[in-house]
């Protein structure tokens, strides 16, 4: 993934990404809350060697013999020899193993000081305790360690040069620290979880999830409608829609692909079903019929038709009749609403759709319509689950597949891909539909409008057979 992936896996997980810190702090401060305040106290003692003369040399060996030393007293200090009188001076209710815990000693490097440190609840106690004991192993060192077989004692000598005070703050808990811990650990357990999320997810997205699939262009981005299931049309009920007006984009888009001669026939597919081909196929054929152009919409879903229920009307007969040669062409097709749009419902749904897609009645009634049509919009099947529609795409101008943002997986539009290319069918450009209206998969949907909201009435434009068959045939008399 480039910076551009990372930016963009940012925006559409913010919500769970600052969450996550939220969290991460709030959990530090808790921690802070529920964590008994310690205190540390600390005293410093200097060891040294007396010498019987000021020698430089014995000098320099009882400096080297200190530091020598000073680093077995580290060891010494939390054992039971030191800690036990420090316990009986302070008549401390504890063993010296757990006073043990509560102690520690270090010498700096290249230094004859030892240091001792405290730590308890009590900041009074953990300085009593570090002077206890920092005398305690000044007794130690020069009465037991090292004493001498005769009177002139232990030449080793320990000197408190820094007792132990009150600390007057505790060391832990170190609040900033630990919101500043739960601010960095939530804030990476927010991005792993995002960007674990992005890689998991085998979903298209956006555009450029179907730019590493195919190399076809994004004809056009329909937002998601709640209400699509109850209508469809939203070019027809509410033309100022911003979803009717992304019909329209797409409606342009297409007359591009219809530049120089050959078929003015489309397919439009999908990969799987529930992704909103039908009711693209149906806006656009609307959306191309209000330029003024003579539009054909053909329910090629043999198998599960639905351009009838969405247009309103009859479904009985259609292009399985008209194919196995039961009607006439003209008399099946139904002129929907005022413009040049006429609809050929599927019909009844036959034993065979891919062998009646695939006929030569199928050649001759594309033929037909060409001839007196400007569009001819296939709602075909999707590619995945039947043959239908790859059969049918290799007798038109090529394919428009709709794949739906959230839904469509990546592999199946890969496969669908795929299957047009091993059937010889045209790739024209792929539709995403259900787009989101915000973030950063809306295809820059957002709160507009083009004015007042008036839709057409539908009673006025309701679709419906207008003339009888003789005014249908002049259809195919004059271009």
């Amino acid at each position: 993934m480039d910076l551009q992936d990372y930016i963009r896996i940012l925006h559409k997980n913010w919500i769970l990404i600052v969450t996550s810190v939220l969290v991460g702090i709030g959990l530090g401060a808790a921690a802070s809350l529920t964590t008994a305040p310690t205190y540390q106290a600390s005293t410093q003692l200097y060891v040294s060697v007396r010498t019987e003369s000021g020698a430089t040399s014995d000098l320099t060996q009882g400096s080297t013999f200190a530091r020598q030393i000073v680093t077995s007293y580290v060891s010494i200090v939390p054992t039971a020899i030191v800690l036990e009188p420090a316990i009986e001076e302070l008549g401390l209710d504890i063993t010296s193993g757990q006073l043990a815990s509560r102690v520690s000693a270090s010498s700096p490097l290249n230094t004859v000081l030892l240091d001792i440190t405290v730590s308890d609840r009590d900041p009074q106690l953990a300085a009593d305790i570090a002077n206890a004991v920092g005398r305690s192993i000044a007794d130690v060192a020069q009465t037991t360690l090292d004493s001498s077989s005769d009177d002139s004692g232990s030449p080793v000598v320990l000197t408190t040069v820094q007792p132990a005070v009150t600390p007057g703050s505790p060391v832990s808990p170190r609040v900033p620290m630990n919101l500043m811990i739960g601010a960095i650990l939530g804030l990476a357990v927010g991005l792993g979880i995002a960007v674990l999320r992005t890689v998991l997810d085998t979903r298209i997205h956006s555009l450029h999830d179907i730019e590493q699939i195919t190399e076809k262009p994004l004809l056009g981005g329909i937002a998601f409608d709640p209400e699509a299931g109850t209508r469809p049309l939203i070019v027809h009920a509410d033309p100022r829609n911003p979803r009717a007006e992304s019909f329209r984009t797409l409606r342009t888009n297409l007359q591009f692909l219809q530049v120089g001669e050959g078929s003015r026939a489309f397919v439009i597919s999908s990969a799987g079903p529930g992704e909103g081909k039908s009711t693209t196929a149906a806006n656009l054929a609307i959306a191309l019929a209000e330029t003024g152009a003579r539009v054909a919409l053909l329910d090629g879903d043999l198998r599960l038709p639905k351009v009838a229920t969405y247009m309103g009307i009859e479904g009985a007969v259609g292009m399985t009749d008209v194919l196995i040669g039961q009607v006439e062409l003209v008399d099946a097709l139904q002129r929907w609403g005022r413009t040049q749009l006429y609809v050929l419902p599927a019909g009844k749904v036959p034993p065979n759709p891919s062998e009646l897609l695939g006929s030569t009645a199928m050649d001759r009634l594309l033929e037909m319509l060409g001839e007196h049509f400007d569009y001819v919009l296939i709602d075909a099947p999707p590619l995945l689950l039947v043959t239908d529609a790859a059969v049918v795409s290799k007798k038109t101008k090529g394919v428009i597949l709709a794949a739906a943002s959230g839904q469509t997986k990546k592999a199946a539009l890969h496969a669908a891909v795929r299957t047009l290319d091993t059937a010889g069918a045209e790739l024209l450009g792929v539709i995403v539909t259900k787009l989101p209206t915000k973030g950063p998969d809306s295809y820059g949907y957002g709160e507009y409008g083009y004015g007042s909201h008036n839709p057409i009435d539908d009673s006025a434009l309701e679709s419906r057979r207008e003339g009888e068959k003789a005014a249908r045939r002049g259809t195919f008399t004059k271009k």
